[in-house]
């Protein structure tokens, strides 16, 4: 059974993170937001980046039982369902603060090294994803055998995490962007036979 008090703590990081930014953000902030004192956060956590360290794990577990499995009998319905998770849901308020949280995190994984590890699992992850369903494309003839995956997969990462941070920066909503992507697989992934049925 989840540590309470702990998980009570990481809910407050999440909620103060989104409303103050990182770098104004304080323990003693949190501990309002938590309804607990000061000392009990510290029982827990010995410092700031000990405790954003354990709630960046947790946004991690979160984030793969997101994605994790897409759904769908082909590798083409997979990639779409991976799409849909990642750029379709802006409407939802946990996916904006989520994406706000992450945000905060990013501008200071440069200046913080344990940070930085825990926010390339992410990239690694999604990265990791896309390569493997377009991968098992081009195996089965479905997407185009003159696919580099590797290098699609980061073309992919490259532009779901730019829509995120433009969701977040400038409230530029993302689901737009799930039917550009829709097309540039449909005439840039999919092989020849397997385009007309798309069409």
């Amino acid at each position: 059974m989840a540590d309470e008090p702990a998980s009570d703590i990481l809910d407050a990081t999440h909620r103060t993170l989104c409303e103050y930014g990182y770098a104004d953000l304080t323990l003693q902030d949190i501990a309002a937001e938590a309804d607990m004192s000061k000392s009990s956060i510290h029982y827990h956590y010995d410092s700031k980046d000990q405790l954003f360290v354990t709630f960046l794990d947790e946004l991690f577990d979160r984030f793969i039982n997101r994605i994790d499995t897409p759904e769908g009998e082909t590798p083409h319905e997979q990639l779409d369902t991976l799409l849909q998770v990642l750029l379709t849901s802006d409407t939802h308020p946990d996916v904006r603060e989520f994406r706000t949280a992450m945000l905060e995190l990013k501008a200071q994984a440069p200046y913080n090294p344990a940070l930085q590890e825990r926010l390339t699992k992410f990239d690694e992850f999604l990265f990791e994803q896309f390569r493997e369903v377009l991968a098992k494309g081009v195996t089965t003839g479905q997407f185009d055998e003159t696919i580099d995956p590797p290098r699609a997969a980061e073309y992919l990462t490259t532009v779901i995490t730019g829509a995120h941070t433009r969701h977040v920066a400038i409230n530029q909503s993302s689901d737009w962007l799930y039917d550009t992507m829709t097309r540039y697989i449909e005439r840039h992934l999919l092989a020849d036979e397997y385009t007309e049925v798309a069409e």
